[in-house]
């Protein structure tokens, strides 16, 4: 193994000197930051060849796709069955990573962590909640003790009584199973709908997709990380966001990385100096930074996992007032490599490289130029300026394909396989084998089955062989069915029963106007007709008649007698005087 991987060479004073960084150095970890287009993958990708081509083992995590797919170019033929190219892409040949297979009780908070923080990443602020978190916890934990988990069974443990039940009955940590015995079961069903639907939502997008469902889903991994450190083997991820979306390579990337740290960490049942180096390269990494990564950085070292990191600028590492990420990285990466960044990077970065270097010399950096604080035998040198080198040159002999094709058959199981036994998991298999096949031909061409109504005996066809396990009814016996399931009617649905009506006559305006005088009721009720009425002559008023009888009205009042006026009354009309 080569002890110096070159990646600049110098240019102070017009010197061209060719130079790089030594086994023991790489172990604090590489640092590359600048803004995009400047070169920070073409550094990555030519660090990662040398690799390849000296025998190192070495994990390359690709959220674009093409250095992933050019690294492929650069394998020697030597080491071509050493090479696991993870494509999520390859549909026809999935390959199974199950990041919750065979996790020890000392590693559990480990994977509980890394999941947290890639779904905490992915859902967002405005979706994420403390409840949601506490929800989610206890399920990972709860599945993480039961044998044969997958990510597909933490929706399934909220939504299926009797999973839960069977998880649950497995689980031995007494936290983890008071949660579901004393707390989640006493929980109202409204108030479990509320709780679990946003888990339910975001957990199924990803599982609803076959892409991921297939990967994750698979209950046994094709890839065993210890392996892969131990045996220096090559795993290049191409995590595509064009091709798999970009909350799935974030999941898949954020998976691949904290697997790699348990991988890491289960080396300490061997001696450190029989531990082999791998080097893990991981571009855009903010995208798979989860909080486990601060203890890689800071504990990595011990079990000879180095990492090399890249990303655009500072901002990316910080999450509002968390800045845990950001301090880890710089609080413990030994080399930093800057390429051109921004006003708001440049005052940062310029606390690290001054006095050599000030803010606005980072700003207005060429493309391909760096600034670089190299550690060397375990000391910080003074910040220098470099030149990227050039990219590699393709060798004569590529065995690209070779690669896909082996690491398809040794690692990828075929689509259909993996579609039933995921299928069997969930307990649809016999219902989607004994769905009956739905002919489109036309009906004077479709195939019927003789068959017995299985509730009046008589002889019928059905369109599907009968099986004697599903009923089959005849026509009359099914429209009665019908009939029977059909919903009762509500009592305030059903409408009034109307008062029977009087009939009224009705007449036409021409008939009423032949028959006479007739009368209409208003407020549009229906015409009475009226029998007509004999014509009365009118009589002339009979004056001398009236006067004679008001005459003797009056009379007849001045005769009647008067009544004794009583003492202390007034009568009506009496004027009172007081004096």
């Amino acid at each position: 193994m080569a002890d110096i991987t070159f990646f600049g060479e110098t240019n102070f004073r017009n010197i061209r000197k060719k130079f790089g960084i030594k086994v023991d150095d790489r172990r604090r970890h590489f640092y590359v930051v600048g803004k995009t287009g400047m070169g920070k993958t073409e550094l990555l990708k030519n660090m990662a060849v040398q690799d390849i081509q000296n025998g190192n083992g070495i994990g390359f995590i690709d959220p674009h796709g093409e250095a992933a797919e050019d690294l492929l170019n650069f394998v020697p033929e030597n080491r071509i069955k050493d090479v696991i190219y993870f494509n999520p892409a390859d549909i026809n040949y999935p390959i199974a990573f199950n990041v919750m297979e065979k996790v020890n009780a000392e590693s559990r908070h480990i994977v509980v962590s890394g999941l947290m923080s890639v779904f905490k990443k992915i859902f967002g602020p405005e979706v994420w909640s403390a409840r949601m978190e506490y929800i989610l916890n206890y399920s990972i934990l709860a599945l993480l003790e039961y044998p044969e988990s997958t990510l597909l069974g933490i929706n399934r443990l909220l939504a299926d009584p009797v999973y839960r039940k069977e998880v649950v009955d497995q689980v031995k940590d007494p936290v983890v199973k008071a949660f579901w015995l004393q707390e989640y079961a006493r929980y109202t069903q409204r108030y479990e709908v509320e709780a679990t639907a946003a888990i339910q939502n975001k957990v199924g997008q990803f599982i609803s997709n076959p892409l991921i469902r297939n990967v994750v889903g698979q209950v046994r991994s094709s890839i065993d990380m210890r392996d892969v450190m131990d045996k220096q083997m090559i795993l290049i991820a191409n995590l595509s966001k064009g091709k798999v979306g970009e909350d799935s390579s974030r999941l898949l990337g954020g998976l691949l990385s904290t697997k790699m740290q348990l991988a890491a960490m289960s080396r300490v049942d061997i001696p450190e100096e029989d531990r082999k180096d791998f080097f893990l390269y991981i571009d855009e990494f903010q995208n798979f930074a989860s909080e486990s990564f601060s203890n890689i950085l800071s504990e990595a070292r011990k079990y000879r996992l180095s990492l090399i990191l890249g990303h655009q600028y500072i901002a990316q590492l910080a999450s509002g007032d968390d800045t845990k990420m950001r301090d880890a990285v710089f609080g413990n990466v030994g080399t930093m490599v800057v390429f051109r960044v921004g006003a708001d990077d440049a005052e940062f970065l310029e606390k690290e490289f001054a006095p050599e270097f000030m803010a606005l010399d980072f700003v207005n950096l060429g493309k391909y130029t760096i600034y670089v604080k190299l550690m060397i035998d375990g000391i910080a040198s003074r910040p220098f300026s470099a030149q990227t080198l050039a990219p590699n040159e393709k060798p004569e002999k590529i065995f690209r394909d070779q690669i896909i094709e082996f690491s398809r058959k040794q690692y990828g199981t075929p689509r259909d396989i993996v579609d039933k036994s995921i299928a069997a998991w969930t307990g649809t298999a016999d219902e989607l084998d004994s769905r009956p096949i739905l002919n489109p031909l036309p009906m004077s061409q479709q195939v019927l089955y003789d068959a017995v109504c299985s509730s009046c005996g008589k002889p019928t066809k059905v369109v599907f062989p009968p099986d004697g396990k599903r009923p089959v009814y005849c026509k009359s016996c099914r429209k009665k069915r019908m009939k029977q399931d059909a919903p009762a009617p509500r009592a305030d649905s059903v409408p009034p029963v109307p008062s029977p009506s009087i009939p009224r006559p009705q007449i036409s305006l021409q008939s009423a106007l032949e028959k006479g005088p007739t009368l209409f009721h208003a407020g549009g009720r229906t015409a009475r007709e009226s029998s007509p009425r004999p014509f009365q002559e009118r009589r002339e008023l009979d004056k001398n008649g009236l006067k004679q009888a008001l005459a003797q009205a009056l009379e007849q009042r001045k005769d009647a007698p008067v009544k004794e006026k009583a003492n202390g009354t007034i009568e009506p009309g009496e004027t009172v005087n007081f004096q």
